[in-house]
C-alpha cells in the first residue's frame, strides 16, 4: 500500500509517497517559497499563494514517478504543531489539496502536524525500529521551533524545553539576510563558517531546559562592526547553537537518563552542529540527509500508521 503526503510550511512545500509494505519512502519532492533578496521570510498570505500555485506542478511531477492510483491514504500536515491554538494559514494550501485528493479517491486523509511529521521522519531515518515504541528526547530545530520534546513516538509528545525568545534559524537566517545571502541562509551560513580555521568560543544563554537566543543575533552585529570576518562570525553562530543545545540536553538527560537524544528539524543539517554536538553527546542521533528537514515523508508515515497499514507503528 502507498500513502501520500503533503506538508505545506511557511518555507517549503513537500510531497512524499511512502510503501508500508517495503517500509520505505518510494519518491519525494520539496521546492522552496522564493523569497526577496533583504526579506526575512514570508507574509502568511504569500507563503499561502506560493504554495497554491506550485502544488499543481508538484502532483503532476510526483505522478509521472508513482501510480497515483494506488495511493490508499493521505496524510498532511494541517498546524504546526500539536497543541491547542496553534495555527499558521499557510497549511491551508495542504488541507486543501489533501482533501481533493481523498474526497476524488474516496481514501482515507489522517490531518496530523508538521512537527509530528518531523518527529516520524527522524524515527524512520534513523533506522531503529525500536524507537517508535521507545521513549526518547528530539530536539525540533528550525526557523520556527527550538523544541526540546520527551516523544513516545511521534503521538505523545511533551513539551520540556524551548527557546524564550528567538528560534535557531531566525537566528541563522538574520545573520545571513544581513551578509546578503538569500533566504533561508542556512546552507550559505554553514558554507561561510566551514572556512574559519580560528577558535571560537561561544557564549550562551541557558537556564535549565530553556534558552534565550535575542542576544546571538547582537553579538554577531557587534563581531562583524569589530571586523572580524564572515567566515568567524558565521562559524560562531552556529557553535552558539551547538553549544545551546547541548546544554539543554545535558539538562534534560539529568532527569531522564540514559534516553537517546534524537535532533531533527532543518537547523540540524550543519554539519558544524552536528560534529560539535556529536563529540559532546554520546547518545546524539541524527537525521541524515534530507529527513532533516523533508517532514512530508513523516506525514505519510503517520498516514500509514493511522490507517494501520505498517505494522512497526500499528502495533
Amino acid at each position: 500500500m502507498l500513502t501520500l503526503g503533503i506538508d505545506t510550511s511557511n518555507y517549503a512545500t513537500s510531497l512524499a509517497v511512502f510503501d508500508t509494505k517495503a517500509g520505505e519512502v518510494v519518491c519525494d519532492c520539496k521546492k522552496f517559497l522564493p523569497v526577496k533578496q533583504g526579506q526575512l521570510g514570508l507574509r502568511q498570505s504569500d507563503a499561502l499563494f506560493h504554495h497554491t500555485s506550485a502544488l499543481p506542478d508538484m502532483m503532476a511531477e510526483m505522478a509521472n514517478k508513482v501510480d497515483f492510483t494506488q495511493v490508499e491514504a493521505v496524510g498532511v500536515s494541517a498546524k504546526p504543531r500539536p497543541v491547542e491554538g496553534s495555527y499558521m494559514p499557510c497549511f491551508l494550501a495542504g488541507v486543501s489539496a489533501a482533501t481533493a485528493f481523498t474526497l476524488a479517491r474516496q481514501i482515507p486523509l489522517i490531518k496530523t502536524t508538521h512537527q509530528q511529521g518531523h518527529i516520524a521522519a527522524a524515527l524512520l531515518a534513523l533506522g531503529q525500529k525500536e524507537l517508535f515504541s521507545a521513549p526518547t528526547l528530539v530536539f525540533h530545530v528550525s526557523g520556527g521551533t527550538t523544541d526540546l520534546l520527551l516523544c513516545h513516538g511521534a503521538d505523545t509528545i511533551t513539551p520540556l524545553g524551548t527557546s524564550s525568545d528567538l528560534y535557531a534559524g531566525q537566528a541563522v537566517d538574520r545573520l545571513g539576510v544581513l551578509l546578503g545571502y538569500p533566504f533561508p541562509a542556512g546552507t550559505y551560513v554553514s558554507e561561510q563558517a566551514a572556512l574559519c580555521t580560528e577558535k571560537v568560543r561561544p557564549k550562551v544563554s541557558v537556564r535549565g531546559m530553556t534558552c534565550s537566543l535575542s542576544g546571538l543575533e547582537n553579538q554577531c552585529r557587534r563581531l562583524l562592526e569589530e571586523g572580524h570576518s564572515e567566515a568567524y562570525v558565521c562559524k560562531y553562530c552556529l557553535l552558539c547553537i551547538g553549544e545551546t543545545l547541548v546544554r539543554m540536553a545535558n539538562a534534560a538527560l539529568a532527569q531522564y537518563a540514559g534516553l537517546p537524544v534524537i535532533f531533527a528539524g532543518g537547523v540540524m543539517s550543519s554539519d558544524l552542529i552536528r560534529t560539535y554536538v556529536t563529540h559532546r553527546l554520546p547518545n546524539a542521533h541524527f537525521v541524515p540527509g534530507k529527513y532533516a528537514s523533508d517532514n512530508a515523508i513523516g506525514i505519510s508515515v503517520l498516514a500509514a500508521k493511522e490507517t494501520k497499514t505498517w505494522p512497526i507503528l500499528s502495533t
